[in-house]
């Protein structure tokens, strides 16, 4: 899950003086990277110029703290020679999950003629800071991402509400779009389960238990050099229990797994756009790009199109699982989207029933 973490002071030298050289030579340029805006990521006064808060205010801007699943940081670890797509791929899913808050997630509420109403906003800079380890130097990939509290040409702060709110179908989109960009990027099939789980075809799932990435304490901060970083890792890989490789689905690359989406709404009154497009990413089982994602959402639920913030417009829960729209179509594609399957066998089965009556 992306963290929100708000920021309520304007160091940033944190991320500035930590030149995460643990990722160099398969990261492109240095650890700071801008979304919006430009300048020197190494320059505290610069970074710090992204925090915009208000005098009634405490918080100036939010870490918004994206990381990829263990096992696709695993892979930094355990391939070299492909550990630049990986970082690739986890770049441009940032990126997409970045742009989704800003576009459903970044409202104001402002009040006129005694009416509370919420706009739409933008963030005039952000940047990122991308690491490849945690506080026991074991892989892990993620990126730091500074955005203010006060939009641009806003004079209220944004409202936090929203942003968390908007959190898990940016989580969702960011997993969806990592998955497509690693393998395309870099050679590696990632699916994700049933249960929510993220794994590598081919990959011993021992792995994942030799860099578990919690522990009972914290761990000091340090700044590891690249060769300290792959020594170690190669150290540690000779204590791995090699336990076998889970099987990836045997479907289509470009199957939406129908019964993980209708059974994301499970226990839902009402469902509104963001909890369409979470679905809709993780049933994406092998993955696919995020604007590809919400543009199928938005021609398949043109009710919900306009919906961001806190208050988004809602359906209930059999139109959003379409259906009706699965009864007349059945396992044809649902376009537009690039999936070009739809998993139907519990249609398949019902249609059994029906002929048998």
């Amino acid at each position: 899950m992306i963290r929100v973490l708000a920021r309520r002071s304007l160091d940033v030298t944190y991320f500035t003086r930590d030149p995460a050289r643990e990722l160099e030579g398969v990261r492109e340029g240095g650890p700071g990277w801008w979304l919006r805006g430009g300048g020197d990521s190494t320059d505290p006064a610069r970074v710090a110029r992204v925090l915009t808060g208000t005098a009634r205010a405490r918080t100036v801007g939010y870490d918004l703290v994206v990381a990829a699943p263990r096992v696709v940081s695993v892979l930094v670890a355990l391939d070299e020679g492909r550990a630049n797509g990986v970082v690739a791929a986890h770049r441009v899913a940032v990126g997409a999950a970045i742009d989704y808050l800003e576009d459903r997630a970044l409202v104001v509420r402002e009040r006129t003629g005694g009416e509370t109403r919420t706009r739409a906003a933008r963030w005039e800079s952000a940047v990122a800071f991308t690491h490849g380890v945690n506080r026991h130097a074991e892989p892990h990939l993620h990126d730091h991402v500074l955005v203010g509290a006060r939009p641009e040409g806003a004079d209220v702060v944004l409202d936090a509400r929203a942003l968390v709110a908007h959190t898990r179908a940016a989580d969702a989109l960011y997993r969806a779009t990592l998955r497509y960009e690693v393998a395309r990027r870099a050679g590696f099939e990632v699916w994700r389960s049933f249960a929510g789980v993220e794994h590598v075809s081919d990959l011993d799932e021992g792995y994942r238990a030799l860099w578990p990435g919690h522990h009972a304490a914290r761990g000091e901060k340090a700044h590891w050099e690249r060769g300290e970083v792959v020594e170690r890792w190669r150290a540690e890989r000779r204590r791995v229990v090699l336990v076998g490789a889970r099987p990836a689905p045997t479907r289509h690359r470009a199957t939406l797994d129908e019964h993980r989406f209708a059974g994301a709404f499970e226990g839902r009154l009402d469902v509104a756009r963001r909890h369409v497009v979470a679905a809709w990413a993780d049933a994406a089982v092998f993955g696919q790009r995020a604007p590809e994602v919400v543009a199928s959402v938005d021609v398949l639920y043109p009710e919900l199109r306009g919906g961001r913030g806190v208050h988004e417009v809602t359906v209930g829960v059999p139109r959003a699982r379409m259906l009706e729209r699965v009864a007349e179509r059945g396992a044809r594609p649902l376009e537009p989207a690039a999936l070009d399957a739809w998993s139907q066998r519990s249609r398949s089965r019902e249609r059994a029933r029906e002929r048998s009556w």
